[in-house]
């Protein structure tokens, strides 16, 4: 299986299940099945405006315009809503990938390239990049947040690099490292690229674009991979 960008990840629309013209929904039922996705709108621009920490439940229902009754008809606190909002926006992109390298064939050079492009995508999103932005603000106050977020998408992730890399070190693409260290320096510019995104470029006059910032980091990576030259 030959990977192409278009084939991995730039088509984020989850497909919809269609109704049978004999089941065809009501207007209240279409409004209760479009309802979790509306809170969890509305949580993550309240999010990204207050905070983790200072978002109250009442306060995603108001902007969502439900009473607060309403929201926990389907979150029972806001971990659960942020919980929601990682399973929702990040975890499918990160299975997509994760099924892509079980079957792909091809260089592990072009399997990075492809990672930095994902994450990219994210970084670029300015509502996304505010899931990692939380978790890293607030994980001192809520470790809970913090361990879930490592396991559903930083875990993830180092996975799959970590596979990427002991693949091409097999090949003798790359030369021999520890492939779970390495994983790691792989994906610690990625974190900061999101702190960056948030934190800093919004006050900067010529904000850098991530993209940018992560094809360097990649190209330095790669350099630092090649084979040593036989003495």
């Amino acid at each position: 299986m030959r990977l192409t960008a278009p084939a991995l990840f730039f088509n984020d629309c989850l497909v919809s299940h269609k109704e049978s013209p004999m089941e065809a929904p009501t207007p209240r039922r279409r409004r209760k099945d479009a309802r979790p996705a509306e809170l969890l709108d509305a949580a993550l621009d309240t999010f990204r405006e207050k905070g983790f920490a200072a978002t109250r439940m009442e306060d995603i229902a108001a902007r969502a315009g439900v009473s607060k009754g309403t929201i926990y008809l389907y979150y029972p606190s806001k971990e659960a809503v942020f919980e929601a909002l990682v399973r929702a926006n990040l975890v499918p992109r990160i299975e997509r990938i994760q099924a892509l390298m079980a079957t792909a064939q091809g260089p592990a050079t072009e399997r990075l390239h492809m990672m930095i492009t994902a994450f990219a995508q994210v970084a670029a999103d300015a509502r996304l990049v505010a899931l990692p932005k939380l978790v890293l603000a607030e994980a001192g106050n809520f470790p809970d947040l913090a361990r879930f977020y490592r396991h559903e998408v930083i875990g993830r992730g180092l996975a799959i690099v970590a596979g990427i890399l002991r693949g091409g070190m097999e090949s003798g693409e790359f030369r021999a490292l520890d492939p779970e260290v390495t994983a790691r320096l792989f994906m610690a510019p990625m974190i900061l690229a999101a702190l960056w995104r948030t934190t800093f470029a919004p006050i900067e006059d010529a904000p850098l674009p991530p993209e940018t910032l992560l094809r360097q980091h990649l190209d330095l990576f790669l350099r630092g991979l090649r084979p040593e030259p036989a003495s």
